[in-house]
Parts: structure tokens; C-alpha cells; sequence
């Protein structure tokens, strides 16, 4: 039988969450992981000074900040059937149906999402993913990890980010699609996933510019900075992470 890849991913990182269980993202890593950790960050690095980073350059250049903006708009309404389901596994159920509102109202009036006619009525952006949920049931971090490409992330965030993808209406619209061999049926999907990933890269070149410009160590930096943002999402598994203030204000968190 073939199994899908997202499947895959979802059940291995689960086990790796559970074997993981007593140990905390702002613990220190361990000599195996963190060579592990340096090794794939100075290939992301890498990709990200020869592809990804001219790509949003080259991006930013043909594009103007009014069409950014509906792009940045089109993949966020994208993300509330995700914030509409977590929010009801949270048992918030009044942020649930605003999700259901906003992107029922900006898929339509909002021309599939790219204007948040939304926001303008009242109904603002509350976005949340299974990473929270998870959270919300006790469910422990783990250790920090470097995904490839990815970056930052830990088994419990990297459990959310493929669960929150089978959420996502374009990954159905490429499992419905008859486009005939698999290969074309998920081009269309990942040919519009690989838009948003540049997309956000293009929001973040000042940003991760200038987080990185004056530091020594740079895996250290980001590091720090992401396990600081992780302890704002809390959990009652986690240590100390109810009353601890980040000292980066970073949001990682936002566009994971």
C-alpha cells in the first residue's frame, strides 16, 4: 500500500514526541543533536544565500507593495479552516466561528481572500494551529530541531505544521484535482506553496538582516530567539514557560 508522505511525517514526529517528552525546547541540546542542528542550519544557509533570498529580491522587484499585499493576504485567509478547527480543539468556540466568518467573508467579497473585508467589519485575525492545540493538552515541546529548508522548529511545532497542512484548501483542491498523473495533480499545490514560502522570505529580508548582521554565532542567535518565542505559547507540560518573558520579540510564531 502507499502511504501518503504527510501521514509519514505526522507519525514519525509524533513517536519523536513522545520519546522526547521529558525534555523541554529551552533545554540545551545534546552534542549528537546539536551537531546534527549545525550541520543542516549551515545548509539552509546556504540554500538561503544562493536561491531562497535572491528569489524574494527578485520577488520584491517585480512586484509592487499593493500586490504583496494581496499575496500575503490570499495565503493568510488560506490558514483559517486550520485556525477554525484548533480553535474548536481548544474549545474556543466563539473564535472558532469567526474564523469560519472570516474566511467564509473574504473568500468571497474578498476576492479569494486577497482584500480582508473581514478585518474591516469586526472580525479580526486570530490565527492558531494544531502546535497550540497540542500545547493546550499538555503535549511537551521536545528539543530544538533544524528541519531541512524549514528551519527552526521542534517535533511538537513540526506535528502542527503537517497536521495544519492537511487543513490547508489548496492541498484538497490538488487531492480533488483530475489533472491525470499524480505529478500534475500536486503541481498546482506546490507550485502555489512555493509562492508563499518566497512570499514570506520577502516579508522577512530586514528582519533576519538585521537579527543576524552583528552576531558571532549565528545558529546561536536564531536559536535563542526562536525557543524565546516558543515560551510564549506555553504549556502545562513545559517548565516555567506560564510566567516566562520572552527577551526577543521576535514572532516566529505568526508565520510558521
Amino acid at each position: 500500500m502507499k502511504m501518503n508522505w504527510k501521514k509519514f511525517l505526522t507519525l514519525t514526529t509524533i513517536l519523536t514526541v513522545l520519546f522526547a517528552a521529558p525534555v523541554y525546547a529551552e533545554d540545551d541540546d545534546s552534542s549528537v543533536l546539536e551537531s546534527y542542528n549545525r550541520a543542516m542550519f549551515n545548509f539552509n544557509s546556504a540554500a538561503d544565500y544562493y536561491v531562497i533570498k535572491p528569489a524574494a529580491k527578485g520577488y520584491r522587484a517585480i512586484t509592487t507593495e499593493f500586490i504583496r499585499e494581496r499575496v500575503h493576504n490570499f495565503f493568510g485567509n488560506l490558514k483559517e479552516p486550520a485556525s477554525m478547527i484548533n480553535h474548536t480543539l481548544q474549545g474556543n468556540i466563539v473564535d472558532s466561528g469567526k474564523s469560519l466568518g472570516r474566511f467564509a467573508i473574504n473568500s468571497t467579497l474578498g476576492l479569494l481572500g486577497t482584500f480582508d473585508v473581514a478585518g474591516g467589519w469586526g472580525l479580526k485575525n486570530n490565527a492558531t494551529g494544531f502546535d497550540k492545540t497540542l500545547a493546550a493538552w499538555c503535549v511537551p515541546d521536545g528539543p530544538f530541531i533544524v528541519l531541512p529548508i524549514l528551519g527552526p522548529s521542534t517535533p511538537r511545532a513540526t506535528v502542527g505544521l503537517a497536521a495544519d497542512t492537511t487543513a490547508d484548501p489548496l492541498y484538497w483542491a490538488g487531492y480533488y484535482a483530475h489533472f491525470g498523473n499524480d505529478l500534475e495533480k500536486y503541481s498546482f499545490y506546490y507550485g502555489l506553496s512555493a509562492l508563499g514560502f518566497v512570499s514570506l522570505r520577502e516579508e522577512k529580508i530586514e528582519f533576519i538582516d538585521k537579527l543576524t548582521e552583528n552576531s558571532v554565532d549565528v545558529y546561536s542567535t536564531i536559536k535563542s530567539a526562536y525557543i524565546q518565542n516558543r515560551l510564549k505559547i506555553g504549556s502545562c507540560a513545559s517548565k516555567d514557560t506560564q510566567t516566562a518573558d520572552a527577551s526577543y520579540d521576535f514572532d516566529f510564531e505568526d508565520d510558521e
